[in-house]
């Protein structure tokens, strides 16, 4: 369980990461005019991502889930895909990567790195994390749970940027559009 433990700590400390990011990110489009939309929707977000770390440390260990070979491994990897995809999406974005979402009128759509094949990337490897991590230890009930939450709580995020997404190039000149798989 040891193990579990620290890879779930590592997964924290790259949420951390991410946040320190997403802060530096938030000032500069702030900076430049950049609005926030969908404010109301974060807290929850928080909540249910801090809930699936905590979630595979309980099921894990209270359910005293075993790690399964067949099943941890290929988890691990998926997890470790997803991790390389979220940091792949963090630089395509750049500047404009953000945990909120915060768009700066007139710049255009990144279209770069992941992006030239789908429209909402980051969301691909939160999906993917969220079915592994718990799955490494077989915490089957916490992958189901955050899966299904997540799922609801996608929805109304991705409406949210396609809207504001929208609602600043309304005006501006047109963009390219990325593919939808």
């Amino acid at each position: 369980m040891t193990w579990y433990v620290v890879l779930v700590l590592a997964v924290a400390a790259e949420r951390a990461a991410e946040l320190v990011v997403a802060l530096r990110n938030a000032r500069w489009s702030r900076a430049r005019g950049g609005v926030e939309s969908g404010g109301g929707h974060y807290p929850p977000m928080v909540a249910l991502h801090t809930g699936l770390l905590a979630g595979c440390l309980l099921e894990a260990g209270v359910g005293e889930r075993p790690f399964l070979p067949a099943l941890g491994w290929p988890m691990l990897g998926v997890l470790l895909c997803a991790q390389v995809l979220r940091w792949w999406c963090v630089h395509a974005l750049g500047r404009q990567w953000n945990t909120r979402v915060i768009v700066v009128p007139g710049l255009p759509l990144a279209t770069g790195g992941p992006y030239r094949w789908l429209r909402h990337p980051n969301y691909v490897a939160v999906v993917a994390e969220g079915l592994a991590l718990p799955l490494v230890r077989t915490a089957w009930v916490t992958a189901l749970v955050f899966t299904g939450l997540n799922a609801a709580l996608l929805a109304v995020r991705v409406r949210c940027e396609e809207a504001a997404l929208g609602a600043a190039r309304a005006d501006g000149p047109a963009v390219p559009v990325r593919v939808r798989p």
